[in-house]
């Protein structure tokens, strides 16, 4: 198996580095033994199968029936809604941005991809009424099928296409991502799809909608849009690979990022990590990842926040309260080769102005001074930062990055003594709505 396709430095953590607000080695130290304790119990449950997620990235039995769903979806197809919320839906982003979907720099060709995650009434409206039903299709995911925002979206979807004479063919514009029934009894969303004959795939029971990029949630929407699935798993088990082989923490990315994380929170207070990315395609990958850490480990008072950024855009709004605020961030910067790529400034253009300086350089130019230079200047501040060196963003490239931060997390909420596959404090919220929802319709 070939290396992992991006390169992780914590170097810039420590105080012998950057100082009094880096990191002691003593307490890094001590929490990577807790990160090696943590890598031992991934290590049985990847043999024992306690934890499916640890042997999807070897699979690829499951490809056929995400090819022939697939296929049924794009068939005579102009449209394609994919109806899911939160690990449901961002995975699915974030592997699509890497055509540049969701970014002003995508050019629509084929068929048109619509993740309206988001509900929203006035975007539903608009994106049914501006779509031809008649060759538009629906991508519902549901793990527990019983999640209301895709169901009221899936429900409103059906409720269209009736209206609009439809009904009779309604079997063929749909097909469902949901869990198998349990005892003999579906979920709400199966039953659906039974009697309405939608084609359907199984939601894996044992790997919850926060981490099932890797399965068939992240990869049939990747393959609808053109993607490279298997590559997407060649990169999740090249990050894999060191933990089931019994490297040592120190030696593997997720557990030494884990352990940097932890302590800095724990001895500097450092309890908000700052993700940055210098790519617009890596935008969805944030929004992914701040929901995998903070559902899965903001628990029982613990855990630390995560906070996205974009730059340059980001750099421009937030950097002064990055450097001149409270200590009591992490950044992790996401490095891309882009110097010498997009568009160049004509030298003779800028002779002569007070721009010269650009004269000759492309964007791309400027923009790998400005992620090196914010990096440099954050440690040279005192202030923490993990760096993320990406020399090809591709699908390779993304499933290591999703595997490496699904084994980050499990190790740190081992680490932290907390479950992070569950996420309890949601069904309140879930509950009450549903009240609400009741009582407006008396």
């Amino acid at each position: 198996m070939a290396a992992a396709p991006y390169i992780q430095s914590i170097d810039n953590c420590f105080s012998d580095a950057i100082g009094e607000g880096g990191l002691a080695r003593a307490d890094f130290d001590v929490a990577l033994a807790d990160a090696e304790r943590a890598l031992g119990k991934l290590r049985a449950a990847h043999d024992d199968g306690t934890l499916p997620l640890l042997r999807v990235p070897a699979r690829r039995d499951d490809f056929p029936a995400i090819d022939d769903i697939a296929a049924k979806l794009l068939d005579n197809t102009t449209d394609i809604f994919i109806f899911g919320i939160g690990g449901s839906a961002l995975g699915a982003q974030a592997l699509a941005q890497l055509t540049g979907w969701g970014t002003q720099a995508h050019v629509q060709k084929g068929v048109r991809i619509h993740v309206p995650d988001n509900l929203d009434a006035a975007t539903m409206e608009a994106a049914l009424s501006n779509a031809d039903l008649r060759t538009t299709r629906f991508l519902v995911v549901s793990k527990s099928g019983g999640t209301v925002e895709p169901a009221m979206q899936t429900l409103a979807a059906m409720s269209a296409i009736e209206k609009a004479g439809g009904g009779k063919y309604m079997k063929h514009h749909f097909a469902v991502l949901t869990e198998p029934a349990k005892n003999g009894k579906p979920n709400p969303m199966r039953a659906l799809a039974e009697a309405q004959g939608f084609p359907t795939l199984e939601h894996d029971p044992g790997i919850g909608g926060r981490y099932a990029v890797l399965t068939n949630v992240g990869l049939l929407p990747a393959r609808l849009m053109g993607l490279d699935i298997e590559a997407v798993r060649e990169g999740a088990a090249s990050v894999l690979t060191p933990v089931l082989s019994g490297a040592p923490a120190g030696e593997v990315a997720p557990a030494a990022g884990a352990a940097v994380s932890l302590a800095l929170a724990q001895s500097k207070g450092a309890n908000i990590s700052v993700l940055l990315a210098y790519a617009d395609r890596l935008e969805r990958f944030l929004s992914w990842h701040c929901q995998l850490w903070a559902e899965s480990l903001g628990k029982n008072g613990k855990g630390t926040t995560p906070v996205k950024a974009l730059g340059p855009v980001d750099q421009h709004s937030q950097l002064q309260l990055w450097l001149d605020g409270p200590r009591d961030k992490l950044f992790n910067v996401f490095l891309t080769d882009t110097k010498g790529k997009g568009p160049v400034a004509d030298a003779a253009l800028a002779e002569g102005t007070g721009f010269a300086f650009l004269g000759g350089k492309s964007v791309g130019d400027l923009v790998d001074a400005e992620q090196r230079a914010t990096a440099d200047t954050l440690a040279k501040n005192g202030r923490p930062v993990r760096t993320f060196h990406l020399p090809v963003l591709d699908e390779r490239t993304l499933g290591a990055l999703f595997m490496h931060f699904m084994l980050e997390t499990m190790i740190a909420g081992d680490m932290l003594g907390i479950d992070p596959y569950d996420q309890p404090a949601v069904e309140e919220g879930k509950i009450l709505a549903r009240q609400y929802l009741a009582q407006g319709s008396v």
